[in-house]
């Protein structure tokens, strides 16, 4: 397999961490960017510990001129990035008639102008290069919607509509974007539902569990093979069954 680097934006958190394993043990170059140096110390030494070599920068992901000079101090110390993942994410949930101005733009500019803000210094290069792999990591909700999720669910379903296009105008390129959509996965931001409320969204999914951020990883890793160039454009809903659409 040859060596690529890929960055992870958010891959810190439970499924961010579970791709950058997966990714750095298929052989690529991993970088991961951050915004609390001690809290992406420690977590670094973690991945050390367990063999994980990553690469991490300092980079906002909401603003554009932060994105871009850290897609310049990642391509200064390990080339140009060929496998990007679009994963960074946060909620500022609230029911849309009491939700304020800044609980949406939160959400909208960290989980999808994000995806504008990292893919566009990376993909002039893909282009000339003849080769590229985007991912962007959207969501369950963005599928079916959420109680109190108005903005989350409007950035998610904002990522497919973005992977859809950008598929389109970059296939004859050798670049290939897909999106995978998440459901409930146990992650430590799940793990610190109340159990009574996990246990009636486990209820509601046929397999009859959460998913493991390893099986997210195990399909993100699929979509930035060498064989999977004749896949774009796609939407992976990986959710236990618990939303099943065309």
């Amino acid at each position: 397999m040859t060596q690529r680097t890929a960055l992870v934006t958010g891959g810190t958190g439970g499924i961010g961490s579970a791709i950058i394993r997966y990714l750095a043990g298929q052989g690529h170059r991993v970088v991961t960017n951050y915004r609390d140096a001690a809290k992406a110390e420690t977590w670094r030494q973690a991945m050390a510990a367990d063999g994980i070599d990553v690469t991490m920068v300092p980079g906002d992901v909401s603003d554009p001129e932060a994105s871009e000079a850290m897609i310049h101090a990642i391509e200064a110390q390990c080339g140009p990035v060929e496998i990007l993942v679009n994963n960074a994410g946060i909620t500022r949930d609230s029911t849309f008639h009491k939700m304020n101005y800044q609980q949406w733009m939160d959400v909208v500019n960290t989980n999808l102008n994000a995806c504008f803000n990292v893919t566009r210094p990376v993909i002039e290069g893909m282009r000339a290069r003849k080769w590229g792999r985007i991912v962007q990591i959207s969501s369950i909700n963005g599928q079916k919607g959420q109680y109190g999720q108005a903005n989350y669910a409007a950035a998610k379903a904002g990522m497919h509509g973005f992977t859809i296009s950008l598929a389109q105008e970059n296939a004859k390129f050798g670049i290939t974007v897909n999106t995978v959509s998440p459901g409930y996965v146990g992650t430590d931001m799940v793990m610190a539902v109340p159990e009574d409320v996990r246990a009636k969204i486990v209820a509601q999914i046929p397999v009859g569990r959460l998913g493991r951020p390893e099986e997210i990883a195990h399909a993100v890793a699929f979509l930035t093979g060498e064989e999977t160039s004749w896949i774009t454009g796609a939407n992976l809903a990986i959710n236990g069954g618990h939303y099943m659409g065309w």
